[in-house]
């Protein structure tokens, strides 16, 4: 049985543990929450691996590097459920891809030439973050999200001709983040969903040129990232994501050409700043 001397001492000294973990839990919380209420600006580089298939056979492929810019803006706070997160996100790329095809009535790789490039991606997402320990916070979320690629297929060489593809789509994710130190963020983030009225317009003259509805498919995004808080206001941060989906071949249109079955894998690396408020 303790003295009171040593019943004293023994609640002090669970008062010191219990309030150094609250500080702790405090600490790693704050600095998600520092790293999820900011504006941002990003350079990226969107890796694209693009293919074409028709009846199983491989027709044409774009390959290649593509820079941009990324705009992205924050927000959790307790505005509804509790650790409400907003968050939007703006994305431009220009470049060239390396196009591999043929000549109509030829065989893959016969035709090899530059592409040219335009990409805009537009998401906005709203989810509930959870506190799942001292430093980890799990935040599941639902997202939507527009995407357009405008392709110079063979730009620059006789015959080249805009492609201009788009969809939307709705999905849903989780973000994981964990602080192992101060002002250090560590995010994991996956996200599925599906595709919704993605569409083709091809700019040629009739009959060749159209406009066609494409086949749904499901949406896949999975990512890492870092942020590490230089000073209460300023962040920097840095981080990899891989997207993927397909479009399925259009109806055969009148002239009697369609769009055929694709597949699209993009990987962007992405660093920058952003202003915490």
């Amino acid at each position: 049985m303790m003295t009171n001397k040593q019943s004293m001492l023994f609640s002090t000294v669970m008062g010191l543990a219990i309030g150094s973990l609250s500080l702790n839990a405090q600490a790693g919380t704050q600095d998600i929450l520092s790293a999820n209420n900011q504006a941002g600006i990003q350079l990226t580089m969107q890796h694209m691996d693009y293919s074409e298939t028709y009846q199983g056979v491989l027709i044409d492929t774009e390959n290649g590097n593509v820079p941009g810019i990324d705009l992205s803006v924050s927000v959790m706070k307790d505005l509804w459920l509790g650790n409400d997160y907003l968050q939007a996100e703006y994305a431009y790329s220009s470049g060239k891809t390396d196009y591999v095809g043929s000549y109509q009535g030829g065989s893959y790789g016969s035709l090899v030439a530059k592409s040219g490039a335009e990409i805009n991606d537009f998401s906005i997402r709203y989810g509930k973050g959870y506190v799942a320990s001292q430093t980890v916070m799990l935040t599941p979320y639902g997202e939507f999200g527009y995407h357009q690629w405008d392709r110079n297929v063979g730009d620059g060489i006789p015959g080249g001709y805009m492609e201009h593809y788009s969809h939307k789509y709705l999905a849903f994710g989780i973000l994981g983040q964990y602080s192992p130190v101060a002002r250090l963020v560590l995010t994991g983030n996956v996200m599925a969903g599906r595709t919704l009225r993605p569409a083709i317009t091809v700019d040629l003259p009739a009959p060749q040129g159209f406009s066609a509805g494409l086949g749904n498919s499901a949406i896949y995004k999975a990512g890492i990232a870092a942020d590490y808080a230089f000073t209460k206001t300023i962040h920097g941060n840095a981080g990899i994501d891989y997207t993927t989906w397909q479009y399925g071949a259009s109806a055969i249109q009148p002239s009697g050409y369609l769009e055929p079955d694709s597949k699209t894998y993009i990987t962007t690396f992405k660093v920058g700043v952003g202003y915490a408020f």
